[in-house]
């Protein structure tokens, strides 16, 4: 009897027992009327709670803002604080070496250390050479005094040697490469054919140093990038940011579809070109269109 009596006070709770109604003042008739038990309300509320998480998640992960949190770093975020602490590094040793210099002066100059023993010491370490060794020739002499001189004030920790070292470029747009990269022809770029009214986006974070309308080429956007590098789209049939905007990589800048020879109902024509330090790349090795 008592396991009967507790399967009837179980259902009955979930049976409504709140009313929550909307009348008019004037009328007061029943304009909306919600019927609910404690279960379904605890229940509303849960699925509630989940869709606002995965909501706040979804917007995270799949826009920008992610960026704006704090602890998270940009692709050349990290290679910037790389390159300082490459650059810290260096400083430091050489600080530890002129410390090192200076305390030896200042011992020889104090009489701490004293001038005849250094001779003792330099004619001991000669005497202990190797003399199987061949000594140097003078061409071999004269290179070296070069060498070190044309280095003297030479840092290759602040030139670094790959102009793509670290970077992800972003794609302006998906198509098919009809023209590759052909400097020798005085092409500079790659021709992708695309769907009309396709979106171009940029390839990096950058600055939109031009953007406007020419006769030959449609309208046409180039960004200049961090450490020296400039992209350029050309053949575009309208443009979204204008001249001095910040864009992010990946961020809408134009659109394609120029009228002149270049596009037809269903397809169009837009060029790419990638430049850095006034030398033109070849974007086919760097970037998956």
């Amino acid at each position: 009897m008592k396991r009967n009596k507790k399967g009837s006070d179980f259902f009955p709770r979930k049976r409504p027992k709140y009313k929550l109604t909307f009348f008019n003042e004037s009328s007061l008739e029943d304009v909306w009327t919600i019927c609910f038990s404690r279960f379904g309300a605890i229940t509303t509320a849960v699925l509630l709670i989940v869709f606002i998480v995965v909501a706040i998640l979804s917007i995270i992960v799949g826009t920008p803002v992610k960026t704006l949190l704090p602890g998270y770093l940009k692709t050349e975020e990290r290679i910037e604080m790389v390159d300082k602490i490459l650059r810290v590094d260096s400083l430091a040793a050489e600080v530890q070496r002129r410390d090192v210099y200076i305390q030896n002066l200042s011992a020889i100059l104090s009489g701490e250390i004293k001038i005849d023993s250094i001779g003792q010491q330099a004619d001991s370490l000669l005497s202990t050479r190797n003399d199987t060794l061949l000594p140097q020739s003078k061409r071999m002499e004269e290179y070296v005094k070069q060498y070190e001189q044309e280095e003297k004030y030479t840092l290759n920790v602040f030139t670094p040697t790959t102009p793509i070292d670290g970077k992800l470029f972003y794609t302006p747009l998906k198509g098919e490469i009809v023209k590759g990269y052909d400097p020798h022809a005085g092409h500079f770029g790659v021709d992708i054919q695309c769907p009309r009214n396709t979106a171009v986006s940029s390839v990096l974070d950058g600055t939109i140093v031009s953007a406007g309308y020419t006769p030959d080429y449609g309208y046409v956007v180039a960004i200049q990038h961090s450490n020296n590098y400039l992209s350029i789209y050309k053949y575009n049939s309208g443009i979204l940011k204008g001249i001095g905007e910040k864009v992010l990589g990946g961020e809408k800048i134009a659109v394609t579809g120029w009228e002149e020879d270049k596009s037809t109902k269903q397809s169009c024509t837009a060029e790419f070109q990638l430049w850095h330090m006034g030398q033109s790349l070849d974007p086919e090795k760097y970037i998956t269109f």
